[in-house]
């Protein structure tokens, strides 16, 4: 109350056009003839300036004025950025002016968003600024307006059809031609960097041991489909059609991977497995050993991305008795489906996503099914995610009130990940009042249920550990009713007929799933390179909240994800379909400047504080 009455009568006047677009003028003005503290004057104390690529070569969050200025020092002359200006009609909510903004650097174009509020003294400052790389000058991809003619008109000395010149590429790259990136995994992630480094027309291939691509997809339990909604989920350049499903079965996926590989020409090895990665520090190079279709073959590519999926290596844990149990065992990710165990007893070792797929499968084609809870979980119905937690960026709806991909991207990007959560926690909240009645039901049942550390939901669990949830398709209903059978506590030991807690639980089981999680993604690069180049990298995924299984310091971005590393020439790509498409650009970008010889100085390389 106090600042509205003493904010001068000409900011009172202003529209959020007017308070964006003067922010911006005097934004230009300190980046063209400043220094970096008056540039670092313009943002309120509190402030957060998450780059990506365009000012840092990285995925860097600056936090408050010392900060800001630290990186501009560093960064402001080289970077060059000039031309800041709206691109849109500025909002306002709760005093703050909003607006997406394009800009150039001396190497490209970028685009951004920036948050301007009131600060103590009456003075508009930026309390958010996103910035980000979205094309290299004179290496803009060949799209619109410059998109290739195909057709050609007029005499051509080379007579070669486009499918001719296509089996002549792929019969070379790998053997004359070498790669210059190499992409380890083949799924949506790899697929993704693929279609961006070919248009991008950076030579690469992506590997993967499967069949096709999609069998990712195609070889996990039946019943698998997507938990987040198709508007959601696009890849980069072809969206889904209009009527696609809300939440797409897993062949369906599997299929669209595939159909989506061909048509963007990505170029894809499949029934490749890599054996092993070396890198040469004088040439500046891997060697990395493949077997393609049974024949040994030697790749020399510049940079190696494992995208290899965020959730890493399979973790099953080490219990006494699993070498007497007589039944079977595995893990989630090789879980068939149900059809093979109807008449034997399952029990189900974990309580997240997969646990409650899995079990909720299972008692559908009446099979006895036991989910031993170990920790408590955070659950979330479909629907009221869907309402309340991504609604107003990803929906039908907001499709029809003008929000496309791009800007749903960049406004949750333009979050900090430092506060990210002050925005989650009253959605939770909502979430948790609308269905009341329904988590009341779970507890009633046995299940222990949490919010995160701080109540701020699924996605800061997502981003700080990637488990310890479950959006609610409808095992949850089975949960509560008793038809999956619940049981809590540690596992002790296993015998040849049974899993027993710690309690002293016995839990007669016939097959044995451990839906117990994933390690970290550098555990594949321990398995290729070995474990000093994992140990040098470090931990991959995590913010350092210091919450549960994401220990701190504070790092301000995802760990080691799509951005240089402390190993020259590797990097990680991954996550979800949302953040493989959208990182995917940034990742391309960084791949593509040194490509071409671009000089790409790194502000804020990643520090190693967890080995795994």
């Amino acid at each position: 109350m106090t600042q509205t009455i003493d904010r001068p009568a000409s900011v009172c006047e202003q529209t959020p056009n007017d308070r964006v677009d003067a922010w911006l003028e005097r934004f230009n003005t300190a980046l063209a003839s400043g220094g970096p503290s008056a540039v670092a004057d313009l943002f309120v104390a509190d402030s957060y300036w998450r780059d990506l690529v365009a000012f840092t070569w990285n995925l860097k969050t600056v936090e408050g004025r010392a900060e800001i200025i630290d990186m501009l020092t560093a960064r402001q002359r080289e970077t060059a950025a000039n031309g800041f200006a709206r691109t849109g009609d500025a909002t306002e909510d709760d005093g703050v002016a909003a607006a997406f903004i394009e800009f150039a650097t001396a190497v490209g174009r970028g685009d951004g968003l920036v948050r301007v509020r009131t600060d103590d003294d009456g003075v508009d400052r930026a309390w958010t600024l996103l910035t980000t790389l979205q094309e290299l000058s004179d290496h803009e991809e060949p799209q619109g307006f410059s998109r290739p003619l195909g057709a050609v008109h007029g005499s051509d000395p080379d007579r070669r059809s486009w499918a001719e010149k296509r089996e002549a590429e792929e019969a070379e790259l790998g053997r004359t031609v070498q790669p210059y990136v190499l992409v380890i995994g083949g799924g949506q992630g790899g697929i993704a960097l693929g279609a961006r480094l070919r248009q991008l027309g950076v030579p690469s291939i992506v590997v993967d041991k499967h069949d096709r691509p999609g069998d990712q997809w195609r070889g996990r339990y039946k019943t698998l489909c997507l938990h987040d909604p198709v508007w959601y989920d696009h890849l980069p350049y072809l969206p889904f059609p209009s009527n696609w499903p809300v939440f797409a079965p897993k062949d369906k996926v599997g299929d669209w991977l595939e159909f989506y590989t061909k048509v963007m020409e990505v170029p894809y090895w499949s029934r490749t497995e890599c054996q092993s990665a070396t890198y040469d520090e004088a040439a500046g190079r891997w060697t990395v050993e493949v077997v393609r279709d049974g024949e040994p073959m030697t790749l020399y590519p510049t940079q190696l991305v494992l995208a290899t999926g965020m959730s890493g290596k399979a973790n099953v844990p080490e219990f006494t008795g699993q070498d007497v149990f007589a039944g079977e065992q595995h893990h989630s990710s090789q879980h068939p489906g149900p059809d093979g165990f109807v008449g034997k007893k399952v029990v189900v070792i974990g309580a997240n996503n997969s646990a409650h797929d899995i079990c909720k499968a299972l008692v559908e084609s009446g099979i006895d099914t036991t989910m031993v809870q170990r920790s408590s979980t955070h659950i979330v119905r479909s629907q009221s995610l869907m309402e309340i937690g991504l609604g107003a960026l990803y929906s039908e709806q907001a499709v029809a009130d003008g929000m496309t991909t791009k800007k749903a991207d960049m406004t949750f990007a333009s979050l900090p990940y430092k506060i990210m959560h002050q925005f989650q926690i009253p959605l939770y909240d909502e979430i948790r009042a609308r269905d009341k009645e329904y988590y009341q039901r779970l507890e009633d049942a046995g299940f222990d249920l949490d919010f995160g550390d701080d109540e701020s939901g699924l996605f800061m669990k997502y981003l700080r550990r990637g488990s310890g949830y479950y959006i609610d398709v409808g095992a949850c209903e089975l949960v509560a009713n008793g038809t999956i059978k619940l049981a809590k506590g540690g596992v002790d030991h296993l015998t040849e007929t049974s899993v027993v807690l710690d309690d002293g639980t016995e839990l007669p089981a016939d097959v044995v799933v451990y839906a117990t999680g994933y390690g970290s993604m550098n555990g594949w690069a321990a398995d290729l390179m070995g474990q000093e180049v994992a140990d040098r990298v470090g931990k991959v995924w995590g913010l350092g909240s210091d919450t549960t299984k994401d220990p701190g310091p504070w790092e301000g971005e995802q760990r080691n994800m799509w951005k240089p590393t402390q190993q020259p020439g590797l990097w990680f790509h991954g996550g979800n379909l949302h953040q493989s498409r959208h990182y995917s650009l940034y990742l391309a970008l960084q791949l593509k400047a040194r490509c071409e010889g671009i000089e790409t100085p790194v502000y804020g390389l990643q520090e190693v504080h967890h080995l795994s």
